[in-house]
């Protein structure tokens, strides 16, 4: 293992609540009186060309859910989808002193529509720790896709055994190895300190 110089991350269930998992699509659904399985087989289809940039959010939101009349406004579907993250101030924090302690390079790696990223980038004061931001509406690439690791690891400059990606999803940090990044699965804040300290042991 090579010596630890920086941080690759992922955002929702990592550092914060999804931006937009299955679970808040359902309680959308809920809420507005909309045909969950439909809203969630368009959601299927057009998906991947929202997160990849191709669609704006208003878009994206017209064809899963306003194709036919609502008794709710684009603008309230909207407030309640960005009013529902919620930070996760430990891990927040963590990052924050890790970085610090260690003079890391911490970049975002994520599958996000622009919308939602920006507004959590401004919200939580995101770049105020985080050096660089590889997000798949920006950049037109979507994790596993390994080119969205390789450009992160252009942008970085640091070599790929040097770097620690950690995500939720153990696919996706299957994916990040097989290009030579150490990789951390995580599930907790606790299992993730544990797993980050062994590996800064060896720096």
């Amino acid at each position: 293992m090579g010596l630890v110089q920086a941080l690759f991350l992922d955002i929702g269930g990592v550092l914060m609540t999804n931006g937009w998992g299955h679970e808040l699509r359902r309680e959308t659904a809920e809420t507005f009186g909309v045909d969950y399985d439909e809203m969630t087989a368009r959601h299927h289809l057009i998906f991947d060309t929202y997160e990849t940039g191709k669609l704006t959010f208003d878009e994206y939101l017209n064809r899963i859910i306003f194709y036919e009349e609502r008794n709710c406004t684009l603008k309230e579907v909207k407030e309640f989808i960005f009013n529902a993250v919620r930070p996760y101030e430990d891990m927040l924090n963590y990052i924050r002193e890790m970085k610090k302690k260690h003079n890391l390079k911490v970049g975002v790696v994520s599958n996000e529509g622009r919308e939602l990223a920006v507004d959590r980038i401004r919200r939580f004061e995101l770049s105020s720790f985080i050096d660089f931001f590889v997000v798949s509406s920006f950049v037109h690439y979507r994790k596993p896709d390994a080119d969205i690791y390789r450009l992160a690891i252009d942008i970085a400059q640091v070599p790929p055994s040097n770097i620690v990606y950690i995500d939720d999803r153990s696919l996706l940090i299957e994916v990040a190895k097989g290009l030579g990044l150490q990789g951390i699965h995580h599930t907790s804040l606790e299992s993730t300190q544990a797993a980050l300290g062994m590996l800064f042991k060896h720096n």
